[in-house]
């Protein structure tokens, strides 16, 4: 029983696959689309030379192609921020005089410590601030 050369190639390209999922290395995934590529050739009966020139052609490439697309995409910040994140930049309205000793302010619906970035000032009651930060649970406002 001789197995055809396009079956080698989607044996690897599965392999490729499983390390792909094992590693979490995209890489691999490239070589698999590689290995399916060489695998399609062969089934339209290209040679062993030109099935290997696919393979290197296509997963080169995809890594050149895809590799720096994805290394930025993952360098950008989200653009849905949460958390702390998402409370810095905002607007909030002073409900107890906030000073360097400290104070309330109403931030996104609670209740939230305050204290001024700059301590020498002070903010009264029903004016609106603007938080800079979060130090633990105190809001750094301005």
């Amino acid at each position: 029983m001789d197995i055809d050369a396009w079956v080698w190639w989607l044996i690897g390209a599965a392999a490729l696959g499983i390390g792909l999922v094992i590693t979490a290395m995209p890489e691999l995934g490239m070589l698999a689309v590689g290995a399916i590529a060489a695998a399609v050739i062969d089934g339209l009966g290209g040679d062993a030379v030109f099935q290997v020139a696919v393979f290197a052609v296509v997963s080169v490439a995809l890594i050149a192609v895809v590799r720096p697309i994805a290394a930025r995409h993952s360098a950008q910040r989200p653009q849905l921020a949460t958390g702390i994140e998402a409370l810095k930049g905002r607007q909030a309205v002073v409900l107890e005089r906030v000073d360097a000793s400290g104070g309330r302010i109403k931030l996104a619906g609670e209740v939230w410590s305050a204290r001024p970035l700059n301590g020498e000032l002070a903010y009264d009651v029903g004016q609106e601030v603007d938080v800079v930060d979060i130090d633990g649970a105190t809001a750094i406002i301005m």
